[in-house]
Order: C-alpha cells, then structure tokens, then sequence
C-alpha cells in the first residue's frame, strides 16, 4: 500500500514542475504573444510611409500570429482588402529581411484586381499570408510588425 502512494506522489511533484517550463521563455510557444493592434500612421518611419503611398499595400492588418516550427517560426497575417479579387499577396521584409534595432518589418502587399470588384463581405475580401523564419535570424528579432495602409500589428517577445 505504501508503494503506490510513494508513486502517485511522487508523480504528483514532477507534473507539477511540468507547468514551469510551460511559462518560461525556454518554451517556444512563448517566445511572441499575440498582435498588438496600431495605426499606421503612428508607427512608420519615412521610408516605410514612402512605400505605403507606392501602393499594392492590403487595406487592414487584422491578425497577427507567431507559430512554432522545426527550425524557427512561421509568421502568418490576416489582412482585409477593399474589394473582393486581389491576388499574389505577400508579406515583404523591409531591409532585405535584416532586422534594424531587433525589429523586422513586413510589408503586406498584394496586387488589385484587373477592373471594379465587388466589396461584398469581409470574409470574402480577407487574406491570409505566411512566411517562415528560422531559429538563427529569431536570435535578433524582439519585435515582428506587419504593415497595412491603413493599420499594422505588431508581436513582441
């Protein structure tokens, strides 16, 4: 009888360990919380307006998600166009990709449509873009923001 209760304890105290490593920085799902929302205008710097106003940037910014991958991370935006039809959508890095002061910035760009498309819903005009970075290029990035014309996201560490 003292057998199994010496187990069951035992167990009891290293699961209980278990939810440390869950809250600590060591466990890569914690590494960037959830998109923080901020409008455009207040956190561009010249060049970025620059690129806003050349156009084909998607109208909102409306999710920003880090997930973990085997060797580094996938980032993935949601945006919302103006008008249903726009195609090729991308997130591009500002700087070649290289971060500047542990910030890596992207752009969401995508091209319009040919012509006059509907509005419709905004589950019809919603797109969503990934792009993967790996653990060594995670090593100085403390802020990932993501670019609209209209609004940004940001995630930080």
């Amino acid at each position: 009888m003292k057998k199994p209760i010496t187990i069951l304890l035992v167990s009891a105290i290293l699961l209980s360990g278990c939810s440390r490593v869950r809250e600590s920085r060591m466990n890569p799902f914690n590494w960037f919380g959830q998109g923080e929302r901020r409008q455009a205008a207040a956190v561009v710097t010249p060049a970025q307006q620059l690129a806003i106003e050349q156009g084909n940037l998607i109208a909102e910014v409306t999710d920003l998600r880090i997930d973990p991958a085997p060797g580094g991370a996938i980032v993935r935006a949601t945006g919302l166009a103006l008008t249903q039809g726009y195609y090729n959508a991308q997130l591009v890095a500002q700087n070649k990709g290289r971060p500047v002061d542990g910030v890596i910035t992207y752009f969401f760009r995508a091209e319009p449509p040919d012509g006059r498309e509907p509005v419709s819903t905004p589950q019809s005009r919603q797109i969503v873009v990934a792009k993967f970075i790996s653990n060594s290029k995670l090593e100085t990035i403390q802020q990932i923001q993501v670019l609209g014309a209209q609004s940004s996201l940001v995630s930080r560490r």
